[in-house]
């Protein structure tokens, strides 16, 4: 590659990294915590009165086209370039749709809908939900013992998650702080993790953070800022979710800090999606987390997210909750294909900044180029390879396996025992 070229592309990178900047989806989206307390006062029974700063997207569109106008490589990177352009361009016209029907469109495009056929499975991200919340209403019957309780406060986590970026970053460590507002209970991003003040946390919530919000979140972001050339991975945009997201859910499972209670919320939350939009209004989806026995703080919390940005009486809510399960099994299934294609060697390249997993074939060819720099953190389960190479090995075993001879072989003697 010669040098024109590099500086070409560097530029390119660069300066959709400065457009994405003014398209912040979750900031946009964030509710004051004037409209939580209103809804209460009111008793839970008028829908919230949420408004929203506006939005121009016409110049972020127009300087996105100009950027797009300047993209004479060749085609493998055109295509990868102006897919992302035309992510930011969907997404800034979502911003702008704030509050109506079309809002609703421009998330489906962007994050997908619960009945849509996920590509690694034949069935929807709904049928899955209920697949498992089925499943999880039958382990509700085991005892697991008293279910953890939520004592740790948001300044105790925060302590904690301190400790842990300093050891994973050194003097790249964001910083942790406790606030007011936020659209999650925690949020990471490069510079800064954000802890929700009121929120309280288990023992093994602050294990899940560890794993979901900094070494993915975080990580991916400083492997992204550390890019010479490649800036455009310094940023996470709605293409790059489904993979950023799988990857962190990924993590929860390998690391053993995953757990029903945590699945569970996963799943609720797309149910909860499809019940929006199937017509189901504010007050009646925060009345289905009531009755999964969540308490009211939360249970506006959950219901939030469903309709940040979208009609509060039905219809059309937030999709961007269904990429959670969505791409955990795409993560989870494109890394047992890469060890069975013998490209396991590509897995740690998948950190190496907020990336898609179409992405890989043009990073994989710059990074042999030399344009893609390695990513300098890793979560552990990446960086030591030897754990998650066994298990995807013996998952891909099991894989083969035909499940419906094996419960036949063990149906009878299973039956025979009695429930526990």
């Amino acid at each position: 590659m010669n040098n024109e070229f590099v500086h070409r592309l560097q530029q390119i990178c660069t300066d959709i990294l400065a457009v994405s900047r003014s398209i912040r989806v979750l900031t946009h989206l964030g509710w004051p915590l004037s409209v939580r307390e209103t809804f209460f006062a009111n008793g839970c029974r008028e829908l919230p009165a949420p408004e929203y700063a506006d939005y121009d997207a016409a110049p972020i569109v127009e300087e996105l086209k100009r950027i797009g106008s300047r993209l004479d490589f060749d085609q493998q990177i055109n295509e990868w370039l102006l897919r992302i352009l035309t992510r930011f361009e969907t997404t800034a016209l979502m911003l702008q749709s704030c509050g109506t029907r079309k809002f609703f469109e421009y998330s489906s495009d962007l994050y997908g809908f619960p009945k849509q056929v996920l590509a690694d499975s034949q069935n929807s991200p709904i049928e899955l939900a209920e697949q498992f919340s089925s499943a999880f209403n039958e382990l509700c019957k085991i005892d697991l013992g008293a279910p953890a309780q939520a004592n740790l406060s948001s300044q105790q986590v925060a302590s904690s998650m301190e400790r842990a970026v300093a050891e994973m970053f050194g003097d790249q460590a964001p910083d942790v702080v406790v606030v007011d507002k936020l659209s999650a209970n925690a949020l990471a991003g490069s510079k800064r993790i954000r802890i929700r003040r009121e929120a309280m946390f288990t023992d093994r919530d602050v294990y899940q953070l560890i794993e979901h919000e900094a070494a993915v979140h975080v990580g991916t972001s400083l492997n992204g800022l550390n890019q010479p050339i490649l800036k455009v991975l310094a940023t996470a945009h709605p293409g790059t979710t489904r993979t950023q997201e799988g990857l962190a859910v990924f993590a929860e499972f390998i690391s053993g800090s995953m757990d029903l209670d945590r699945f569970r919320r996963l799943a609720d939350r797309i149910i909860a999606i499809q019940m929006a939009v199937d017509g189901a209004d504010f007050l009646q989806v925060f009345e289905f987390y009531r009755e999964q026995g969540v308490d009211e703080i939360q249970a506006f919390e959950n219901t939030r997210r469903v309709f940040r940005g979208g009609v509060l009486k039905g219809g059309a809510p937030f999709t961007k909750d269904i990429v959670y399960l969505d791409g955990l099994l795409r993560v989870h299934n494109f890394l047992r294909t890469m060890v069975s294609v013998d490209r396991a060697g590509y897995i740690r390249l998948l950190f190496c900044g907020k990336l898609d997993l179409e992405d890989l074939p043009i990073l994989a060819r710059l990074h042999k180029e030399g344009i893609c720099a390695t990513p300098r953190y890793l979560p552990s389960w990446a960086s030591d390879l030897r754990f998650l190479l066994c298990y995807l090995s013996y998952s891909l075993f099991l894989n083969r396996i035909d499940l419906s001879q094996v419960r036949e072989n063990y149906r009878e003697l299973l039956l025979s025992l009695p429930e526990i």
